[in-house]
């Protein structure tokens, strides 16, 4: 199993996270994104999205976090992140989605180049831009976060969780004022107690740069 990622790509963070979690063995291959690896010509041939990450299981190919976390979950299901009842399932997948489909894309490494690129948008109003959806999102999840038992959904580890820790990441990136969102919060220090998460952070991987 091979996975394609960047120390600092929340979404490749997620399926990190996910590896670490059902201690599945992989090899990593490290794009940097800065520099345009994700770009070139022998990266296309494996994945046409460009996009990290990229997971790849001998003759399965598989881009985009959500889905990759979905097949991990399927093939190794303990733990279980993905809930088998369909009601708990479909609440987990909106958790989720809130983060991965509304909140994420529009804060990412290339929306904020292009709105500081080509529309010479300034670098506070860029991030005032990512604040806006990122506070949108987590108005919503902080609610959810209430009666979610110390975790996102249920008084279990879930897929919401995988995506709120790298979340939080991005958004302490923008000055997000976080104070007023205490469950979320409670939620990542119960979340950074377990090393499958804590050794997933950025920071901690191989091709990670001082910034």
């Amino acid at each position: 199993m091979l996975l394609y990622g960047f120390w600092r790509s929340t979404a490749a963070w997620r399926v990190r996270i996910v590896l670490a979690l059902k201690a599945i063995e992989h090899e990593t291959r490290i794009l940097s994104l800065p520099k345009g690896d994700q770009h070139s010509d022998e990266y296309l041939a494996v994945n046409p999205a460009g996009l990290v990450p990229f997971l790849v299981d001998g003759d399965v190919a598989i881009g985009q976090s959500l889905a990759i976390i979905e097949y991990l979950d399927e093939l190794y299901p303990e733990p279980r992140l993905i809930p088998e009842d369909p009601a708990e399932r479909a609440a987990v997948r909106a958790l989720a989605q809130t983060i991965a489909c509304d909140v994420h894309p529009l804060n990412n490494l290339r929306v904020q180049n292009y709105l500081r690129g080509p529309l010479g948008v300034p670098q506070a109003a860029v991030e005032e831009w990512a604040r806006t959806w990122i506070d949108a999102g987590f108005a919503a999840l902080e609610t959810a976060a209430r009666g979610g038992g110390g975790y996102m959904y249920g008084g279990r580890l879930t897929l919401a969780d995988v995506c709120l820790l790298p979340q939080l990441y991005n958004a302490r990136r923008v000055f997000t004022d976080l104070d007023k969102y205490p469950a979320l919060l409670a939620v990542e220090t119960r979340l950074m107690e377990l090393a499958a998460f804590a050794g997933a952070v950025p920071e901690r991987q191989p091709d990670a740069v001082p910034v």
